[in-house]
């Protein structure tokens, strides 16, 4: 039997990468997908390959958007995945004030105002699943304030599972995945840092969008995970890369 049949999984930033691979597991595991991103283009040909029930384009950041879109929806949804966003490299040194204090609570900040919207129409036992990184596991030179964002997060989403129980609240901590977004950061080194994880990674390969779409819809159908802190990343935290 299809793990998630007669459920509903709405993908905050589903219009690529992990959160498109999610809409498409979560469809073979028999969900309903409602599919958010910015560009309405990259949104509505996401929707078509996927067979999404429903869309709407905005900036998750706009707190009055994201408001009117929980609104509009019709409940009762199961399953909330926030993939939107993304991490910010660089020295410490180089960022003002203002740019530290937003990279540091941009992603809680992010998923406290879906959490807020999104609660009131989540059945019991559905999970919130946000995504984090594992970054803060190993400071290095070229990290920033990657390692210090991401270190906030386990504690966040734990503290979330017992304000909002019964529905359940989960965290994915992914090293490099290869997306799109990764692709757009890293430019022409990108080939070359895959060929470092593939020769460095415990599992011999790049760990990809498919590989963290498994992790989210088995935590999705899973109904004892909450208040967690999964590892995605082919023991990169474990290695030198």
């Amino acid at each position: 039997m299809a793990e998630l049949a007669g459920q509903t999984v709405v993908l905050i930033g589903g219009s690529a990468g992990i959160g498109l691979e999610t809409a498409r597991r979560a469809r073979a595991e028999g969900a309903d997908v409602i599919l958010t991103g910015r560009n309405p283009d990259r949104l509505r040909q996401a929707a078509a390959e996927v067979g999404a029930q429903r869309t709407a384009a905005f900036d998750a950041n706009d707190a009055t958007s994201l408001e009117k879109f929980f609104q509009d929806l019709p409940a009762p949804i199961d399953h909330v995945l926030v993939t939107a966003g993304g991490p910010r490299y660089g020295p410490l040194l180089d960022m003002s004030s203002a740019e530290v204090r937003e990279a540091i609570s941009d992603h809680a900040v992010l998923a406290l105002e879906v959490a807020r919207n999104a609660v009131g129409k989540m059945r019991p036992g559905g999970t919130l699943l946000f995504m984090g990184g594992t970054g803060a596991r190993r400071v290095g030179q070229g990290l920033g304030i990657a390692s210090a964002a991401t270190a906030a997060l386990p504690p966040f989403a734990a503290a979330l599972a017992l304000e909002l129980a019964p529905v359940r609240v989960n965290l994915i901590a992914a090293g490099f995945v290869d997306t799109p977004l990764s692709a757009s950061l890293l430019g022409d080194q990108l080939e070359e840092r895959r060929n470092e994880l593939r020769a460095t990674l415990p599992i011999g390969r790049v760990v990809g969008p498919a590989d963290v779409a498994a992790l989210a819809v088995h935590i999705m159908a899973n109904t004892a995970l909450t208040g967690a802190t999964y590892d995605i990343d082919g023991g990169q935290q474990f290695v030198s890369s």
